[in-house]
């Protein structure tokens, strides 16, 4: 059976501090091209992503709903005219390893509308393959172009089956924990991030800005990366830098500035309590 793909990909990334998540990198690539990857593999013909355009170089159909940010059935309604298969896969665009999710889902035949992967808990119905006719007609009742309607109130009237599979297959990314978690962890302990690994950018950085050695203190500013996600939250953890950078800076930018001015940040981290500390 002919088959094209609808991929959700335009989410606010609330969750993620307003982060593009579809293009967060895990193994290389961004989530976005993985999961385009992944549709490709089982021969999927048309690969249409709701989303405004975020990579240019995709070969896919972009579409948005309208008006932007109604959810992914709004999504789904406003991808459904680009497809003309008699199949179409829906996969969210925030999978850990949409590879392995997909060839697991390609295994098996659609026994009446559709099919979709389940973690032991729910039907993960963006991880799903679907008669078009049948879903065309669900998405026919909804009202107002399926703003903010449910994955049920699409889905729920048909005949969808349900295949369990281990939990690491329908592993989403919806937390900066859980991309640390995909990546192994990188920057949850700036041990496990070696200076080393820094040395080029750090090198392009001092070139560009005229730096000399040593005016670029990696370790440091990892530790503090560290510290501050730890200990406040992991998006305040740019902003704390550039503050201990800009203290430094006003105290007249020496290494032992630098050094000093990172130390504070730590300091008032590591005893931060949400906000009344210092009060």
């Amino acid at each position: 059976m002919s088959a094209d793909a609808i991929l959700l990909a335009g989410g606010r990334g609330s969750r993620l501090g307003g982060a593009v998540k579809p293009l967060l990198t895990v193994r290389g690539t961004t989530l976005l091209a993985a999961a385009v990857a992944a549709v490709r593999a089982v021969g999927v013909d048309r690969v249409v992503v709701a989303a405004p355009v975020l990579d240019a170089g995709l070969a896919v159909d972009w579409v948005r709903e309208d008006p932007p940010f109604g959810g992914p059935v709004a999504g789904i309604v406003a991808a459904l005219p680009r497809v003309g298969a008699a199949e179409v896969w829906l996969l969210a665009c925030d999978l850990a390893d949409p590879g392995a999710a997909v060839t697991a889902l390609a295994a098996v035949e659609i026994p009446g509308d559709g099919v979709c992967l389940g973690d032991g808990e729910s039907a993960q119905w963006l991880i799903g393959r679907y008669r078009t006719d049948a879903l065309r007609q669900a998405a026919s009742l909804l009202p107002d172009r399926g703003r903010d309607a449910s994955m049920r109130a699409l889905l729920g009237r048909l005949e969808v089956e349900v295949v369990p599979v281990a939990a690491a297959l329908t592993r989403d990314i919806d937390t900066w924990d859980d991309l640390n978690d995909v990546r192994g962890g990188t920057m949850t302990d700036s041990r496990t991030l070696p200076p080393e690994a820094l040395n080029d950018w750090s090198a392009a950085l001092a070139e560009r800005f005229g730096l000399a050695d040593g005016d670029i203190p990696i370790s440091l500013v990892l530790d503090l990366a560290r510290d501050v996600a730890n200990g406040v939250a992991r998006p305040a953890a740019p902003l704390s830098a550039f503050v201990a950078g800009l203290v430094a800076g006003r105290a007249g930018g020496s290494p032992a500035d630098t050094e000093a001015a990172i130390a504070a940040v730590v300091e008032l981290a590591r005893s931060w309590d949400g906000g009344t500390t210092g009060r």
